[in-house]
């Protein structure tokens, strides 16, 4: 890394609050993980204060890696990860960012196929309230050897309140030919005819709102070690917002 602090000129910064970048400058060097060949790593990353977190992981030949994170507090918080797969390995990360008021919250995640039959899954929701800006930046680059590639990028965002912001950048790099490679990204606001039948049933609208909310994100955290931890968090900062 350099020592000169990024701008919103850089593309990996775009949408990053630099004044808090600046007074958290300069990073620590990247965690650098590797997995050996066979073995199997997972992580929990509980955002829970608002910092910065990079991991440069590798993913030795069979070997698996699960990533599942929750991204709520603090002014800034950004998530980066720059995966690298070899022959058969497999890399799967599950995310959820919440956040309100003034917060910006972001992921941004390299992927690299570096080898054949390597898999992927990276599943991203953001709930935005406020002012608050939600960011995914995800690049999958496949290498021109790296054949029955399988990677699937799924990002969707929801807004409660329309000052919020929500900027999603799948991005697919493919040198290869015979890859199976999906992304998509939507941005959305609350059914209004779920509220609807909710309260016709009696819900009070913030428990209404809650339980839609705790739909949107229900299958991210699944098969996590932490999954109870993860949901308990995510559905007390939903309180906080609705």
């Amino acid at each position: 890394m350099t020592n000169a602090i990024p701008t919103n000129r850089n593309e990996a910064w775009r949408y990053s609050d630099i004044a808090a970048l600046t007074a958290a400058w300069p990073l620590p060097a990247p965690e650098s993980i590797v997995v050996p060949a066979g073995g199997e790593f997972a992580r929990t990353l509980l955002m829970s204060e608002g910092s910065i977190t990079q991991i440069d992981l590798t993913i030795g030949k069979g070997g698996r890696a699960a990533i599942h994170a929750l991204n709520i507090h603090g002014d800034f918080g950004r998530i980066e990860l720059n995966v690298t797969l070899h022959d058969g390995a497999d890399f799967k990360l599950g995310a959820v960012q919440i956040g309100g008021d003034a917060q910006t919250l972001e992921i941004v995640t390299t992927v690299t196929h570096a080898e054949p039959n390597a898999t992927s899954s990276q599943i991203v929701r953001n709930i935005l309230a406020g002012k608050a800006t939600g960011s995914y930046l995800g690049k999958v680059a496949v290498a021109r050897d790296a054949q029955k590639t399988d990677s699937e990028q799924s990002v969707k965002s929801m807004l409660l309140d329309r000052t919020a912001t929500a900027n999603s950048k799948p991005e697919l790099e493919i040198y290869a030919d015979d890859v199976l490679c999906a992304h998509g990204a939507t941005v959305g606001e609350l059914d209004a005819g779920a509220l609807f039948y909710l309260a016709s049933r009696g819900l009070p609208p913030a428990e209404a709102k809650k339980l839609l909310l705790q739909a949107f994100v229900a299958d991210v955290f699944v098969g996590a070690a932490d999954e109870e931890q993860l949901t308990a968090a995510a559905l007390a900062k939903l309180g906080e917002l609705v």
